[in-house]
C-alpha cells in the first residue's frame, strides 16, 4: 500500500512549449536540482505574491 501523504495531489495539467522553452526549463532545472513541478509550484507563488502587491495600493486607496 502507498504510503499517506498530508496534502495529496491529484490534478495533472500539461501544456505545450517551443524547443527554446524545454531548453531553458532543463537548465533551470539542472540549476536549481529541482522538478518541472517544483519550479512550477514555485512560479505561481512568485506570480501569486505579484498579484497581491499589485492589489494592495487598489485596498489602500479604498480605505
Amino acid at each position: 500500500m502507498g504510503r499517506m501523504r498530508e496534502n495529496p495531489r491529484y490534478n495533472v495539467i500539461s501544456m505545450r512549449i517551443s524547443d527554446e522553452e524545454r531548453d531553458r526549463l532543463l537548465q533551470i532545472m539542472e540549476a536549481t536540482h529541482k522538478s518541472v513541478s517544483d519550479i512550477m509550484r514555485e512560479a505561481m507563488a512568485i506570480f501569486a505574491v505579484q498579484l497581491e502587491q499589485k492589489d494592495q495600493p487598489a485596498q489602500q486607496k479604498a480605505a
